[in-house]
């Protein structure tokens, strides 16, 4: 085999990568270390996620989901335990950095078992309070919820311009969002 044969090539997804994404993610899922993506999750938020290739077999995956003006969340980061400690996971989260700085996204945030992982990635933890509209998103569909015990990193790209944005206050739990009446014209 050549070398290229072998090079890892990181690639938009595809509707064809659905099946081996969800392959690879709800395995993780299984052990604990992440939340279960259905097929139809992943084809609504198909758009958010890079896969690696290794010889044309994708063997992990990644999605940029912006959060706010000012954030973007790394999630759904995972690889082919085969795969593990080939740089896989880094190659990944490289591409989430330079499509955060495509779409002038300032921070990165994970929420994550993998501490030493992040933190060689230049993530630094925060409290997971300093991140509050996440915390009203993604996790109010989490089992964990209140017990939740993964680390919040922060990955802030200090080369971008910081943005003028209205507050990200989420709405408190219990308080209805107000719907208008459909009005005929």
């Amino acid at each position: 085999m050549t070398a290229s044969a072998t090079t890892p090539i990181i690639r938009p997804a595809t509707v064809h990568d659905v099946p081996r994404i969800a392959l690879i993610i709800n395995s993780h899922a299984e052990l604990g270390r992440m939340l279960f993506k259905s097929y139809a999750q992943l084809y609504e938020d198909l758009r958010d996620f890079a896969v690696c290739e290794v010889d044309q077999k994708v063997v992990g995956c990644t999605a940029l989901s912006v959060i706010w003006a000012d954030l973007a969340e790394v999630r759904s980061l995972a690889v082919e335990k085969s795969f593990h400690g080939r740089g896989i996971g880094k190659l990944l989260v490289r591409w989430a950095i330079e499509e955060a700085r495509r779409l002038q996204i300032r921070r990165l945030m994970s929420l994550t078992y993998e501490q030493a992982f992040f933190d060689k990635c230049g993530f630094v933890v925060v409290p997971k309070e300093s991140l509050p509209l996440k915390v009203w998103s993604d996790c109010v569909r989490c089992p964990k919820q209140e017990q939740c015990d993964e680390i919040a990193m922060v990955l802030t790209l200090h080369d971008l311009p910081v943005i003028e944005a209205p507050d990200a206050t989420p709405t408190p739990r219990g308080v209805s969002i107000p719907v208008l009446d459909y009005a005929e014209d």
